[in-house]
Order: structure tokens, then sequence, then C-alpha cells
């Protein structure tokens, strides 16, 4: 499967620069490859090169968690176009004990018999509580 490439030129440099954009999946920072060329016929061949031997290494998966990282992303970049804020940073009052359990802070019956395993695990950690 041959990546879909896109194109950018780079602005501010002395000379016409173009960056090829490929997709690096599940890679280790030291397979990423990198490159120039003097014409951009030349950068397309030489990146579909590099493709057919980095092809293999990629686990499988890795394209499928791609693009669901890349939906994510749009999702949230839509969410603050229409003025609205990720799930990330809108206010949650679950929680979960050091003993595992979830429960709601705002309800009194859920959270009073945590208080005491929540106190002493910041008494051990060293945060006491003021």
């Amino acid at each position: 499967m041959m990546a879909t490439l896109t194109r950018r030129r780079i602005p501010d440099t002395p000379n016409e620069v173009w960056r090829v954009c490929g997709f690096y999946p599940g890679l280790d920072p030291r397979q990423h490859l990198g490159g120039s060329a003097a014409t951009f016929k030349a950068a397309r061949a030489a990146f579909e090169e590099a493709w057919r031997r980095l092809l293999p290494e990629i686990p499988e998966g890795a394209f499928h968690e791609y693009r669901r990282h890349r939906s994510g992303k749009a999702e949230i970049t839509a969410a603050r176009e229409r003025g609205e804020k990720p799930p990330s940073e809108l206010p949650n009052s679950i929680m979960r004990c050091v003993c595992g359990v979830k429960f709601d802070s705002h309800r009194p019956h859920e959270s009073l018999p945590h208080l005491e395993h929540i106190y002493a695990a910041q008494t051990a950690d060293g945060n006491h509580r003021r």
C-alpha cells in the first residue's frame, strides 16, 4: 500500500524547498527517513523507494491506529471551531479511589466511604491535607 503524499512549500527559505509529507505510523524515531532532491519528481521516486523498504517494518494495526488518532484530532479541532470544549476539558466529578472504586465526588453517600483511603494515601505520599 503506497502512502498518499502531500507536498508543502516551505516559506522563508533562500531556495525553493518543498517538503513531501508521508505517513509514519508505529515507527521508532530512528526509522524515520529524510532526504532531499533537486526536483519534486526525484523526491517522489526516492520516497517511493524508501517506502517500499520501510513498509514491511510497520507493525500490523499501525495504519488503523494512525487513522483513529487522526480522526480523534479532527473531532477535537471541529469542536473547538464550533466553540465547544473537548471531553477532556469538561468538568467531571467522577473519581477513582486508591482502592480502585470509581465514585461521583458530588454524591456524599458515594464519596464519604473513600475519604479515609484518599487521605491515608495523601499522607503516605507527603501530600498532607490542609
